[in-house]
């Protein structure tokens, strides 16, 4: 099974198709196999290499209990690292909720590294605030999220033991650092696309940047967690239109790493 090591922490992927990078990046407390499931990596496959990672705390990725393991910059380095094992220079980010952060760092650290990006379900404003109702106060701990998702959507969370809690908890904290990624989005010159459930209370949020700063965003059906799963071929389909359209830029025209195969590698 391949994984990438960076700065003493392996970090799982594995990739379906040929062509093209995509690079898909999950949610908190969930892993890469969520785009399978929910039928959104298929989407891409025919023509582009998708990549799924892991986030470092999730999946098959180690997950260390510090939380330095989990900052901004080491969570963006470890995508860069997978691009670098592919031999790709650039690649189509999608990012949805925590993997759209994500996205966000790679733009503020390496944008030279993104042909495009699409930041699904998440705030560059507010962050995770961005999804408490109006009124609510304070902050949302990970004690409370992991009950609300257990509650909730207990098929999506039925992989967390107890030691892995306190890796998870250490990635919902980081997700907190949002110093300068509203102003490297505003600004940023590679193709940039928003994208949000109908169902989603980030939307408002999120519509209101994009409205700010001149910025294209989609709706489409779903809430933040069935966007990519029992709404992914949707959500997909409208994001692969833009990139064939060109809000990607020249999204076909990197080759393929000699030797690529449409099979899953894992």
């Amino acid at each position: 099974m391949p994984f990438i090591a960076h700065n003493g922490h392996r970090t799982f992927y594995r990739t379906v198709g040929s062509g093209p990078l995509v690079v898909l990046l999950h949610g908190h407390l969930l892993g890469s196999q969520c785009w399978l499931d929910g039928g959104f990596a298929e989407v891409f496959t025919r023509d582009r290499t998708v990549a799924l990672i892991d986030a470092l705390g999730h999946g098959q990725s180690d997950k260390p209990a510090d939380p330095a393991a989990y900052r901004l910059k080491e969570q963006a380095g470890r995508v860069v690292a997978v691009m670098d094992a592919l031999g790709f220079e650039t690649a189509d980010v999608i990012g949805h909720s925590m993997g759209a952060w994500t996205g966000a760092g790679i733009a503020r650290q390496c944008p030279h590294r993104l042909r495009s990006l699409t930041l699904g379900g998440w705030d560059p404003v507010k962050g995770v605030a961005a999804a408490f109702p109006p009124g609510f106060e304070g902050s949302l701990h990970f004690d409370q999220v992991l009950e609300l998702a257990q509650a909730m959507v207990p098929d999506l969370v039925s992989w967390v033991r107890p030691e892995d809690e306190p890796g998870l908890r250490a990635s919902w904290d980081a997700l907190a650092e949002l110093d300068g990624l509203a102003q490297t989005l505003a600004s940023i010159r590679i193709p940039l696309l928003l994208w949000c459930g109908r169902g989603d209370i980030r939307g408002s949020h999120m519509q209101a940047f994009a409205d700010r700063h001149g910025l294209e965003m989609i709706w489409t059906a779903g809430n933040h967690n069935s966007v990519v799963y029992e709404h992914a071929p949707e959500g997909a389909r409208a994001i692969r239109a833009r990139l064939d359209i060109g809000v990607g830029g020249e999204s076909g025209s990197e080759p393929t790493p000699e030797g690529a195969s449409g099979a899953i590698r894992a």
